[in-house]
């Protein structure tokens, strides 16, 4: 299109060197690396996941489902009930004592299942105890708070306001410096206050953990694994591109959340075992993470928070 503009309206011949003349054979496919050929029909069936090349690990969005016709009715139609439910939801847990707030929950349609070990519970000691979690969603430390019926201190990376305001449990902020936040973690756990922590730095949707931060095992005394998963049927409760905010509120608008919760068996002076060069804090870490997976059925991965917000939002996470 450009030569005979030039060669109409301006008299000039557009002469272009050999090295930069068009190749005719070369496609768009000669320059991918991985190339999946696609199903021409318009209404082929959704890919099943054991058929996939590759596994899915990171995606966003909030629907469950596919947006289908029906699905997509049946999303708007329950949106303002949703909604009303949600409150009502964040309300019982801000207001009732725990045995309430749990018979109030289940009456409301949201299911919490929790399971106990023999060796998890908690102890008399003056220093509290560290429950290191699978990360699901922002609710994971108000749900262990409420298995447990009693208040713990979450330890949060990135919290909005308005997640803070909503929530009914304690929360440290960290500062992503690592000395720094050690000494938050071991002043709050040396005042007897129970610390959740979730060293994937974020949540993955997929059967998949990623890879645990051993920052815990150098400040705790002793830790106890909790093996967590969340369900929903319409809307995720974990957003990267958007209003982090609202996530635990799209999370309690599903008709019939739910939660189930595994307290696996105390790691008795983990803290101090790697003070004293007994075992590394990294191998603590790779052996928390490979508990929890066993107990979910989820496999451990080497992948991070940085990974999952450089796929989905192409930055580092840092600032969300």
């Amino acid at each position: 299109m450009v030569e005979p503009f030039l060669r109409e309206y301006l008299g000039v011949d557009l002469v272009v060197p050999p090295e930069y003349a068009p190749l005719e054979d070369v496609t768009f496919s000669t320059w991918t690396q991985e190339r999946y050929v696609v199903p021409s029909e318009d209404k082929g069936p959704p890919l099943q996941r054991d058929h996939r090349p590759k596994p899915l690990i990171f995606h966003d969005g909030r629907l469950v489902a596919l947006p289908t016709p029906s699905d997509a009715m049946a999303v708007f139609l329950w949106a303002p009930m949703g909604l009303l439910l949600a409150v009502v939801r964040l309300l019982v847990g801000r207001i009732l004592p725990y045995n309430m707030g749990l018979m109030a929950a289940a009456l409301t349609g949201m299911n919490i299942r929790a399971r106990f070990r023999g060796t998890c519970h908690h102890t008399c000691e003056a220093r509290g105890t560290m429950y290191v979690c699978a990360h699901r969603t922002l609710m994971d430390p108000v749900i262990v708070s409420a298995t447990l019926r009693r208040r713990v201190t979450a330890v949060t990376y990135s919290l909005s306001w308005v997640s803070e305001a909503l929530s009914p449990i304690l929360t440290v902020r960290l500062t992503r410096d690592r000395l720094l936040d050690g000494e938050r973690m071991k002043h709050t756990l040396a005042r007897g206050q129970d610390l959740v922590v979730c060293p994937e730095g974020t949540t993955c949707r997929e059967p998949y953990l990623l890879r645990f931060s051993p920052l815990f095992a150098e400040v705790a005394g002793d830790v106890v694994p909790v093996a967590i998963d969340a369900r929903g049927s319409m809307f995720y409760g974990t957003m990267v591109r958007g209003h982090k905010g609202l996530d635990s509120i799209f999370f309690l608008m599903n008709p019939w959340p739910s939660y189930t919760v595994e307290f696996l068996d105390r790691l008795v002076d983990v803290g101090g075992r790697v003070e004293r060069g007994e075992v590394p804090s990294c191998e603590v870490a790779n052996r928390v993470q490979g508990e929890i997976g066993h107990a979910l059925g989820f496999a451990g991965m080497n992948l991070t928070r940085r990974d999952k917000y450089r796929v989905l939002a192409g930055n580092d996470g840092c600032a969300s």
